[in-house]
């Protein structure tokens, strides 16, 4: 198994965790991250935040199979991650949250991006065949 295999199936079991937790206990969830909950309706878009995680959780396991037919996917989890630390930074720079929250996310984001962009197997056109790691 390879490193990208790895990364992938660790990554797709911490999506699965985030869904399963905004969709099943979303007030709790974030609340034991520190984050207030103005009202209740924020749960419905936090339920549709909650399939995405949960799908592109199980996608990424896909993309472990077969990492160079899965490229653009895999791609996808790398912009992802850049947005999520983008986010991060500025509702923390502009002080709607405070980097005591923000931080640990951040750090998985970064490290997330990096591990996936440095395994991530080149295209064909670009000389290599097969998956890194």
């Amino acid at each position: 198994m390879t490193a990208l295999t790895w990364v992938c199936r660790i990554v797709g079991l911490v999506q699965i965790a985030l869904g399963v937790l905004y969709i099943a206990v979303p007030g709790g969830f974030l609340a034991w991250q520190g984050i207030s909950v103005a009202s209740p309706e924020v749960f419905y878009p936090l339920g549709m935040l909650a399939a995405r995680f949960l799908v592109y959780g199980v996608g990424m396991f896909v993309i472990a199979g077969d990492p160079l037919r899965h490229r653009a996917w895999l791609d996808g989890m790398i912009a992802i991650q850049g947005i999520d630390f983008l986010a991060g930074l500025f509702y923390s720079l502009t002080g709607v949250i405070g980097f005591e929250v923000s931080a640990f996310p951040m750090f998985n984001a970064v490290v997330i991006a990096v591990l996936l962009t440095w395994l991530r197997p080149r295209a064909v056109w670009e000389g290599n065949t097969r998956a890194a790691g």
